[in-house]
């Protein structure tokens, strides 16, 4: 048998390396905002047998746990890092949150970015102030992005939570949907849906639409930030998908 004459060489690939908390179940989420020019390499911290609270969020926010995170993957050479969690960046506020950049950079990343930080830069990006939180959380958790939101210099104008502290991946679309809904109010200049392993990227374009307002997610964010930092939001998602943020490139 002849055999088959293979030529030209594999794709090019910008690297996205994505520090996840230990329960992240929503890898394929992510991956649906990458453009074919990109891909993920994740990793996880270390596995704690507690519910999704507060006491939780503190510890997946621990740096040593984070550095080996990111050591794990820097061979690879991943031209950002993300920490995909929305409530283990912003439980300690938004130093907490800076500290942890901080920290995966000296683990050796090029650029690093956490879910907490991609929203601020979100609202930035689009000139948003007044603010509707919804989220999966207890609502001690919830008040803690709330704290975390006014601490960026916004003003929360409306929340609503579900009350889950386990397996939020579970949550049904059409859930989530009614909880925007609830987390709605009428001086709100947009919605974050928070969590990064709650899903949203299939109703965020739908709920835009039906509201008249931007309606960012955890994951969104994340993906859009890390995106930017390797530049390739511009051969992302060009905005028909109805998802604004992704129609603001940069």
């Amino acid at each position: 048998m002849k055999p088959v004459e293979v030529t030209g060489v594999p794709q090019q690939q910008v690297g996205i390396g994505m520090v996840c908390p230990f329960d992240m179940a929503l890898d394929r989420e992510l991956w649906r905002w990458m453009p074919d020019s990109a891909s993920i390499y994740f990793t996880r911290t270390g596995f704690i047998d507690a519910p999704v609270d507060v006491d939780l969020c503190r510890d997946l926010n621990n740096h040593a746990d984070i550095t080996a995170a990111v050591r794990s993957i820097t061979a690879v050479g991943p031209h950002v890092v993300g920490y995909a969690c929305a409530s283990g960046s912003f439980v300690y506020g938004m130093t907490g949150a800076r500290e942890l950049s901080h920290c995966m950079i000296a683990a050796g990343a090029a650029a690093a970015v956490t879910t907490s930080e991609a929203l601020v830069r979100a609202l930035d990006v689009m000139n948003l102030s007044r603010i509707a939180v919804a989220t999966p959380y207890t609502s001690a958790l919830t008040g803690l992005l709330c704290d975390f939101i006014g601490e960026a210099g916004r003003t929360v104008v409306s929340q609503a939570g579900l009350g889950r502290d386990h397996e939020i991946w579970t949550i049904p679309y059409a859930v989530t949907c009614d909880l925007i809904r609830a987390a709605d109010h009428p001086d709100a200049d947009a919605i974050f849906v928070s969590c990064t392993n709650l899903w949203t990227y299939e109703i965020l374009g739908l709920m835009e639409a039906e509201l008249g307002k931007p309606v960012l997610s955890a994951n969104q964010v994340t993906a859009w930030a890390t995106l930017s930092d390797a530049g390739l939001v511009a051969e992302s998602l060009s905005g028909d998908d109805g998802q604004s943020l992704f129609a603001r490139v940069a």
